[in-house]
């Protein structure tokens, strides 16, 4: 986990979510936690007037026993909220609390009992009663972003919460699973968007990381995926997002761009809109834009995913700061082993300054994760604006005798 020096306080309410405790005694039953605990922070993050740290970062406290204090102080935040979810048969018992993280003394606590179809209803009013308790005040436009998500089916949003988890750690096993579960969600409510933006995002995972028999085609179907979600909900950040990467993967970088900074717009707390940023600057060889994003990105989401600190080696590289870029890599590689682009950058940068030891260990990695890799599929799947830049990875992983 890439934990630093105990970051600054905004200087404005800043909370981190704790995924809430599945208190039924069925393992089953923790995507309905987990769920609810993600939708808060979604619909928090969407709010200019709040620092919320992202779930990427909170979740990696769950089923620990916490100190809040030391949560407060490794994700840089003054209040933590935490809850539980107790379900019984059609009913469903959430309690939720505010704590101010210095003095570890509640601000604001609330016990509710309803019926399991009114989670819809009480995730709007935790969030409405956490941002009254931090004393934020609503504007008109913050109120519309906050109640314009999702879906009222249960079931449907049950099977959805499950597919983020399967592809953001492009993992080829994850693809099918989580096509699955949009379909699931989309049989039971057709004007789901986050199912449909899910659907669209499995397909262009295939596509981006050179597993589609027929890349064109699957880009085709994660563009009318997108797009469908884009028109039931134009300002969810996270569709947004999955935009911009998708319209890099169409080599429409100008348009990728737009996507990006309108997905930031929607989503001022969003760390992965942020590096999604990012990622189109290194992209569009726009190297310095990306060290700034990454940085915010990981402000919000101090306990970070591997691809915000795999983007990072990739932007010293394109800057030539090979030792970095190096040291970055290996911190990635340190959070997930399996992320393969760590390794991209570490082995191009290890080659480019001749430690080919070093750059034949990273590229053995490569294969590792995907026995089948080809760097003529690489080069065919990577939408670098630069022809270039791509050129430098391709060229080091032929030095190194990768399978062409």
């Amino acid at each position: 986990r890439a934990h630093r020096d105990a970051p600054v306080l905004p200087d404005k309410p800043s909370v981190a979510v704790l995924p809430f405790t599945n208190m039924s005694g069925d393992p089953a039953q923790d995507h309905l936690s987990d769920g609810i605990s993600e939708d808060i922070i979604t619909a928090l993050s969407k709010l200019s007037r709040l620092f919320v740290v992202a779930r990427n970062s909170t979740f990696t406290y769950k089923g620990r026993a916490v100190d809040i204090r030391q949560v407060g102080r490794e994700q840089g935040v003054r209040y933590v909220l935490e809850g539980s979810v107790r379900r019984s048969g059609d009913r469903l018992r959430i309690t939720a609390q505010l704590i101010d993280a210095r003095s570890g003394h509640p601000q604001w606590a609330q016990r509710y009992d309803r019926p399991v179809q009114d989670v819809f209803d009480l995730q709007d009013e935790i969030t409405r009663e956490v941002t009254s308790a931090l004393q934020v005040e609503l504007t008109e436009g913050d109120r519309a972003r906050l109640w314009a998500s999702g879906t009222r089916n249960l079931q449907a949003w049950e099977a959805a919460i499950q597919i983020p988890e399967l592809l953001e750690s492009h993992r080829r096993e994850g693809i099918m699973p989580a096509r699955r579960l949009a379909m699931r969600a989309l049989q039971l409510d057709p004007g789901y968007a986050s199912a449909w933006a899910m659907l669209g995002w499995s397909h262009w995972n295939e596509a981006f990381d050179g597993w589609a028999e027929d890349p064109d085609a699957t880009l085709a179907l994660a563009l009318q995926g997108l797009e469908r979600a884009n028109a039931i909900d134009g300002a969810n950040p996270d569709t947004l997002a999955l935009l911009a990467f998708l319209h890099l993967s169409l080599r429409k970088h100008d348009a990728a761009r737009v996507f990006a900074e309108r997905a930031m717009l929607h989503g001022p707390n969003h760390s992965f809109a942020t590096a999604v940023a990012a990622n189109v600057a290194l992209y569009t060889n726009r190297p310095a834009d990306m060290v700034p994003l990454l940085e915010k990105a990981m402000r919000l989401c101090p306990i970070c995913p591997a691809w915000y600190v795999a983007d990072l080696a990739h932007a010293w590289l394109l800057s030539d700061r090979h030792a970095d870029a190096v040291s970055a890599g290996t911190k990635a590689t340190a959070i997930d082993p399996d992320y393969i682009y760590s390794y991209y950058a570490v082995a191009t940068a290890q080659a480019e300054t001749g430690n080919i030891a070093a750059a034949q260990t990273a590229a053995r990695n490569i294969l590792r994760i995907d026995p089948v890799w080809r760097t003529g599929t690489f080069a065919r799947s990577q939408p670098y604006q630069d022809p270039a830049v791509l050129q430098r990875f391709t060229d080091a992983f032929r030095k190194l005798g990768l399978p062409d």
